[in-house]
């Protein structure tokens, strides 16, 4: 069971087409081998017809192709006729997804006037409750019949008008009854999505796409990893389109990065019909990036042949990090491989940089210099030979090679000889002649050192594509980070906006920031509602969640513990709660660690 022909070589999934709209009027194919398509959504209040109009001009004005509105409740879907009829009146032509979660009625309704509705099976026909019930087989075979019933109606109606569906899985709302019999696995994800198509099929209705989403790269690689090969095993004529995404990535430079490694790494692979990155941001923003993300995708993907191998060095479907022995690094008895987690190498030059400012208490801080190393430097291309496990290996400057393929090639050879030496992970192998934007670097970093972390490969990592020194230092950190192999700072797990939002999340979200950034190895979620709030936070030690209007819940992990409190004094309260878990700690004086 494999997800790509090769891990090697670039071959582009080829899926059937859906259609988004008329083509002829503006409407957008996805598949058929057809460019990626870039797509974001709306922040603002649904029933808000001025706003929502606005912002979706916006959006097609930055290049945005297809544009998602919630309709959380009947009467959003129903609006959704005066804001499609208002931008067909001023000449725009992008089509529209419905975003629906827990209302099939509203479903019902938006597909009379969108090109596409995206539902969630998580919440289609179930409200989750976190309830523990074991299921006979004759009880599950009832509840599949349940949900034929409540889907049913909205792909009869989508076949009638020429619409789509996407069929959107998301980590953090699976069904309680998915939930029971596969657990909060990849493999339930997939499941989930399996059982709407299958009822999609069932009507002789073909024009749709999946999307498995999570917060956790890792755990999205590996969903629609195992999504793309379950499509495989079950035919040819399973091959629909995909939409890739990060849910909740965040903002700023933490956002993009776990953007570029969940949605690079597949990319890199051929896997990626269309993609959306979900930036705490406003929309528009989005766009830059995805554009950006795409655009990398030849120099980091390998389109060559020349490569016989398609044995995969790592398990796809399962993370493991590669077993390697543990050895010393040489500055300050560092020591990486075996327990160790992965390690910041520098150069020379950044070492230079940036060790003069270096303080004692810093967490972000050089582990090796690059030059300094007994480290073996290897083409694995040709033949070579390494006489022991404990040398450190990496791959050589110059090969002709993109980075991931390089990796991922010694890895296999190191494993056909049975060594299992640790590898320091490059950004890049073969240099620009110009110094790249920083925002390519940190894209190009992400996607590559990200990708191979989530193969399970690394040990150490060397970022030299971002120029600056202490640039690259603080991205090496905050891929490792985000790829979650190292906790050195607080992670945030935050929403991005859309008109379902009870709480304006940029402004809360800095706020947050403001009095928690300080904590070491804690992970904070900010949700601006229920719909994916207690899945996701899932593996957050604590959650902001807007419960209604001007009012917040907060949880501990998937447990709400305090409810309805005023948004003025959320922060502090959230601040309390932290405290009452043991988990606070005052926040350095400005200078006591010079």
């Amino acid at each position: 069971m494999n997800y790509c022909d090769s891990p090697f070589v670039f071959h582009r999934r080829q899926t059937r087409e859906v259609v988004v709209g008329d083509p002829a009027r503006g409407g957008v194919i996805l598949g058929g081998g057809r460019p990626v398509v870039v797509q974001s959504m709306l922040t603002c209040d649904t029933m808000d017809t001025a706003a929502s109009v606005q912002q979706t001009l916006d959006l097609v004005a930055v290049g945005c192709q297809i544009v998602r509105i919630t309709a959380p409740t009947v009467k959003d879907a129903a609006n959704l006729q005066n804001i499609v009829t208002e931008l067909r009146q001023r000449g725009c032509l992008v089509p529209i997804v419905a975003d629906i979660h827990f209302k099939p009625d509203a479903a019902m309704e938006a597909a009379k006037w969108v090109e596409m509705v995206r539902i969630n099976p998580g919440n289609y026909a179930d409200s989750k409750k976190f309830a523990v019930k074991e299921y006979t087989d004759e009880q599950y075979v009832e509840e599949l019949r349940r949900i034929e019933e409540k889907f049913t109606p909205l792909v009869k109606l989508c076949k009638e008008l020429g619409r789509a569906i996407r069929i959107g899985t998301n980590h953090g709302s699976l069904s309680d009854r998915i939930m029971n019999r596969y657990g909060d696995t990849p493999l339930g994800m997939v499941e989930s999505a399996l059982e709407f198509a299958r009822i999609a099929r069932a009507n002789d209705f073909h024009n749709f796409k999946f999307s498995m989403k999570s917060s956790n790269p890792k755990v999205m690689i590996e969903c629609y990893r195992l999504l793309v090969a379950r499509l495989n095993e079950l035919g040819p004529d399973w091959n629909y389109p995909i939409h890739l995404g990060v849910t909740e990535a965040g903002e700023g430079e933490d956002g993009r990065i776990k953007s570029a490694i969940g949605i690079g790494s597949l990319l890199c692979d051929g896997l990626g019909d269309t993609i959306r990155v979900s930036l705490t941001e406003d929309s528009p923003r989005e766009i830059d990036v995805c554009r950006d993300l795409i655009a990398q995708i030849p120099v980091l993907s390998n389109a060559s042949l020349g490569i016989g191998r398609s044995s995969f060095p790592f398990d796809p479907f399962h993370y493991e990090r590669r077993s390697t022995p543990e050895i010393d690094l040489g500055l300050d008895g560092m020591k990486c491989g075996g327990e160790q987690t992965v390690r910041v190498v520098v150069t020379r030059a950044t070492w230079d940089k940036v060790a003069p400012k270096i303080r004692p208490k810093d967490d972000v801080k050089p582990e090796a210099v690059y030059e300094d190393l007994n480290i073996h430097e290897i083409d694995p291309t040709q033949d070579f030979s390494i006489n022991c496990d404990t040398q450190l290996v990496t791959v050589q400057d110059g090969v002709k090679l993109p980075a991931i393929t390089a990796f991922r090639l010694l890895a296999l050879r190191l494993k056909e000889l049975g060594r299992r030496n640790p590898i320091l992970l490059k950004d890049c192998i073969n240099f620009d002649v110009a110094p790249l934007e920083p925002k390519i670097a940190l894209l190009r970093a992400s996607a590559v050192i990200g990708s191979l972390l989530a193969d399970g490969i690394g040990d150490a990592i060397l970022v030299r594509g971002e120029a600056g020194g202490g640039q690259s230092l603080r991205l090496a950190y905050n891929i490792l980070q985000a790829a979650g192999c190292r906790s050195f700072k607080t992670d945030y797990v935050a929403c991005p906006s859309c008109g379902r939002t009870l709480f304006n999340l940029q402004t809360v979200t800095a706020r947050i920031k403001a009095r928690t950034e300080h904590l070491k190895g804690v992970k904070i979620a900010i949700m601006g509602c229920i719909v994916n709030g207690p899945g996701e936070m899932a593996d957050a030690d604590f959650g902001y969640v807007g419960g209604a209007p001007n009012k917040i819940n907060l949880y501990v992990g998937k447990t709400p513990i305090k409810f309805n409190i005023p948004e003025a004094e959320a922060v502090e309260r959230l601040v309390d709660l932290i405290k009452e878990h043991g988990k606070w700690v005052e926040p350095e004086p400005v200078g006591a660690a010079q």
